[in-house]
């Protein structure tokens, strides 16, 4: 079903070259041209940000990373500068928890995922933030740099496990304060939601459970239709949505879904779905 247009804080906007609405039909969407010095278009949805916040949040929470125009409009839009302007951190942690784990972390440092295109496109500095270090350190070694880094970029991976490091670490509580735009790929957007789905469970917190960071209030299913991952189709997905309690998003590799505060954007140039409780 397609959402509805309304006034006031209740709405829910698409933009991207080809993007499908929240009842699957596709159409065309207009861009606007871009302009720096414009802040990100503000729209709000009822699909936003949970209440704790305590500056303007902005979230590009990506399937596959920067992979399109219109996904790396949106990011240029949210930085407010070029990217060869913009410094950067990394982290791979996620990665980890996989099988061949130290590789992908390094293919996705040193720029060698071209599926996934983040860490090579050009930015000013870039640095790599090793999660599963920062307990053991002094917080004036690394505090000070992440609130003065324009870019966060956070890898894939087991979404639980990098859930589990960005408490550990600290890094979560530090979320909300910082005027960086957090950057997800794949399990680096899942974290942000309440919780993943059973569907999504590998490693498992000492704690249990499916839960993560709750720093929006939607949840997201990637990689939708990937050639090289079967069971990530639409019908799975609109079984692992039965088992959600929050809206969740559906979205191939060429959506990303973009949060500004308590305002929800859809950018895509591919296809998603919506599915609310």
């Amino acid at each position: 079903m397609q959402l509805p247009e309304r006034s006031g804080r209740n709405e829910l906007r698409v933009f991207g070259a080809q993007s499908k609405d929240a009842g699957g039909a596709q159409k065309a969407a207009s861009q606007t041209p871009f302009d720096y010095a414009k802040p990100p278009l503000r729209m709000s949805a009822s699909l936003g940000l949970s209440s704790y916040k305590e500056k303007i949040m902005k979230f590009l929470l990506t399937s596959a990373g920067i992979k399109n125009t219109s996904i790396h409009n949106a990011l240029l839009k949210l930085l407010g500068k070029p990217l060869a302007e913009a410094s950067a951190l990394c982290i791979p942690t996620g990665s980890y928890a996989l099988s061949g784990g130290p590789m992908m972390a390094w293919r996705f440092i040193s720029g060698g995922e071209p599926e996934c295109p983040m860490c090579e496109l050009g930015w000013k500095s870039l640095g790599v933030l090793e999660l599963t270090a920062l307990p053991s350190l002094n917080k004036d070694l690394w505090v000070p740099l992440v609130q003065e880094t324009d870019v966060l970029l956070v890898n894939g991976g087991d979404p639980l496990y990098l859930s589990y490091w960005m408490r550990q670490s600290g890094l979560a509580d530090l979320l909300p304060s910082l005027n960086a735009v957090y950057v997800g790929l794949s399990a680096g957007s899942m974290i942000m939601a309440p919780n993943i789905g059973e569907w999504f469970v590998g490693w498992r917190p000492p704690t249990g459970g499916d839960e993560t960071l709750s720093l929006v209030d939607f949840a997201m299913f990637p990689h939708l239709d990937h050639p090289a991952l079967p069971y990530n189709t639409m019908t799975h997905a609109e079984k692992w949505a039965a088992t959600m309690t929050v809206p969740a998003y559906a979205m191939d590799d060429q959506t990303a879904i973009q949060v500004v505060d308590d305002t929800v954007e859809v950018v895509s140039e591919g296809h998603w779905k919506l599915f609310t409780p």
